[in-house]
C-alpha cells in the first residue's frame, strides 16, 4: 500500500516538477543546438537525479517521464522557431531582376541557382549561412555573417571555371579559383591555382568583375542571404518534428 502511495505521489510531481522548468527554457535555432542538448540533457539529469524516494520508485518515475520531459522540450523548440521566424518567409517572392532560376532542395543544406548568359551557364550552389551575432566590429568583415557559395561558369564542352566565394552583406570575396575538366576521374589530384590573395591586383579586379557580369553580386547575395537563413529556419523545424513524430510513436 505505502509503495502503491508513493508511486500515486511521484506521477504527480514529475509533471509539477516539467512544467516549473519551462519557464527556465529559451529558444534556440539551428546554431543554438548546443544549448538546446545542455537544456536536454540537464533536465534529464535533473528527473534521475536521487531524491527522497525508495531507488525501485525512482527508477519508475524516470523511466515514464523522460520520454515526455525531451518530447515537451522539442515541442517548446517547435513553438519559439515558429515564433522567432515565419517558416513562409522562404518562399518570399523573388525581386525583380533577379537573374537566376532557385531550386530549393527541402532537406537539403543548399540552394541551387541556374541561369544561361551569351553561351555560358552559370550554376552556384548556396549553402547555409554562417550567422554572427553581438557587439562584433561591423568593420571587420570576419565578424560579419555569409553565405558561402560555389560558382561554376561552363560552356557547352570543355573545362569549366569554379569559384568558391564568401558572400558578405557589403562585399564578395573570391577565396578560390580553379579550372576544372568534367571528364577527369575524382581521384585526380589537379593543380588549383596559387592562393587567390597572391595573384595579381589587377587580375582579382577583372576576376570580381567577371562574377558580377555573371550575376554575383551584392543585390543578389544579400537576397540570398535572407533566404538561406529562413531555409535554415525551415529545415531545423522539420528536423525536430521529425524527433517529435519518433517520439510520439
Amino acid at each position: 500500500m505505502l509503495i502503491n502511495k508513493l508511486i500515486r505521489s511521484a506521477s504527480r510531481l514529475v509533471p509539477i516538477a516539467v512544467r516549473a522548468s519551462a519557464g527556465s527554457r529559451w529558444c534556440s535555432h539551428r546554431h543554438h543546438s548546443s544549448a538546446f542538448s545542455a537544456t536536454v540533457n540537464g533536465r534529464l539529469k535533473e528527473l534521475q537525479s536521487p531524491r527522497s524516494f525508495p531507488s525501485i520508485l525512482h527508477l519508475y518515475s524516470t523511466e515514464i517521464s523522460s520520454d515526455e520531459s525531451l518530447l515537451k522540450s522539442v515541442e517548446y523548440e517547435i513553438e519559439c522557431a515558429n515564433d522567432s521566424y515565419s517558416v513562409t518567409e522562404a518562399e518570399e517572392e523573388v525581386p525583380e531582376g533577379f537573374p537566376f532560376k532557385i531550386e530549393n532542395r527541402v532537406g537539403s543544406e543548399t540552394v541551387s541557382l541556374t541561369r544561361e548568359y551569351k553561351g555560358e551557364t552559370i550554376s552556384v550552389e548556396v549553402y547555409m549561412p554562417n550567422l554572427v551575432t553581438g557587439d562584433e566590429d561591423d568593420d571587420d568583415a570576419s565578424n560579419q555573417s555569409s553565405i558561402p557559395l560555389v560558382v561554376k561558369t561552363s560552356k557547352r564542352s570543355g573545362p569549366y571555371l569554379e569559384f568558391g566565394c564568401t558572400a558578405y552583406p557589403a562585399e564578395i570575396v573570391i577565396d578560390s579559383l580553379s579550372v576544372k575538366h568534367p571528364e577527369n576521374s575524382e581521384d585526380q589530384i589537379a593543380y588549383e591555382g596559387p592562393d587567390f590573395g597572391d595573384l595579381d591586383e589587377n587580375l582579382q579586379k577583372a576576376l570580381h568583375r567577371y562574377l558580377e557580369i555573371k550575376g554575383i553580386k551584392a543585390s543578389t547575395t544579400n537576397f540570398l542571404h535572407g533566404y538561406m537563413i529562413n531555409k535554415d529556419t525551415t529545415e531545423y523545424v522539420e528536423w525536430l518534428k521529425k524527433i517529435q513524430k519518433f517520439l510520439q510513436a
